[in-house]
């Protein structure tokens, strides 16, 4: 048994203690990712996504050179790689590692560690918002990426549910057979791979102790499109457990884990929470200025 108080991903035992059957079924565990991923039989997890640590020097990590941060996080990848479903995805969000003055794309140094394990990369999301730290020396950094990559061609891919409304959804076709009809889908259009909405500072309603926490929102946005009902969700990297939140949120199954205790408590509290309908979140598809409403509806 490990430190966690499990064994296998099927006896779901978080706090080890056995659920009740009638309840939304997760594992939260305080535990090494690799450590955790070796119990996750293979081809199980529909959808991985995460957010890893950026080797910035955060409170939550120890700074170390980019080569050693490169086969670390090859480490984890290659877990995921094996726990992956055949139609399942894997999301990895990351930003730029920064070194004196220079960056470094995270997602560029890891692109052959994914590819290398046969993966084929769908999108490489940008996500864009307005807040973050001020240079002075460079252009401000108001962007990180979603790599989104599968392992095969056949891939579970939900659109609907992530649909935006349409720019002219009155458009009609001009000519031909549907002269005079819609032209566009009445349930909205595919959204870019640019997405914005803001990140999670002070004022922002899902704000924790994490430095660097996930949007709700972002991960939703995954999930729904990404997963059926039923599906096992995982983040080897949760933090205070967004991922968790979103997944439960939309009846999917979240297996996550993190080293550091206080942070695995808050996310079991959140979710806590969220069973208990009292916790706050930005709902999916917010905008971002509503100038209807007081302070312009931000957060």
């Amino acid at each position: 048994m490990s430190a966690s108080g499990w064994v296998s991903i099927d006896n779901k035992k978080p706090n080890n203690k056995r659920r009740d059957a009638s309840l939304p079924s997760y594992i939260l565990v305080c535990e090494d990712n690799l450590s955790f991923l070796k119990n996750i039989p293979e081809d199980s997890i529909k959808l991985i996504v995460t957010s890893p640590p950026y080797n910035l020097g955060k409170d939550y990590e120890r700074r170390i050179s980019v080569e050693d941060y490169v086969e670390s996080q090859s480490r984890v990848i290659r877990e995921c790689i094996r726990v992956l479903h055949p139609n399942g995805s894997i999301c990895w969000q990351v930003g730029n590692f920064v070194d004196n003055g220079e960056i470094v794309p995270i997602d560029t140094i890891l692109y052959s560690e994914f590819k290398s394990g046969g993966l084929k990369l769908r999108n490489r999301i940008v996500w864009h918002f307005g807040h973050g730290l001020h240079c002075t020396r460079r252009l401000s950094g108001r962007y990180e990426t979603i790599n989104w990559w599968t392992k095969q061609d056949d891939y579970t891919w939900n659109l609907d549910p992530i649909r935006v409304p349409s720019k002219y959804p009155s458009k009609r076709h001009y000519k031909g057979p549907n002269t005079g009809k819609v032209s566009g889908n009445p349930k909205g259009k595919n959204p870019s791979d640019v997405w914005m909405f803001p990140n999670v500072k002070s004022n922002h309603p899902e704000k924790t102790i994490h430095p660097c926490q996930f949007p709700v929102e972002l991960v939703e946005r995954l999930v729904v499109s990404m997963t059926d009902k039923g599906d096992k969700v995982l983040d080897p990297f949760m933090g205070v457990g967004s991922f968790a939140v979103a997944t439960l949120m939309h009846d999917r199954e979240p297996y996550g884990c993190d080293t550091i205790p206080e942070y695995v408590e808050i996310a079991r509290h959140r979710v806590t929470e969220l069973l208990n309908g009292t916790l706050k979140t930005r709902p999916m598809g917010k905008p971002i200025y509503d100038p209807a409403k007081p302070n312009g509806g931000h957060g």
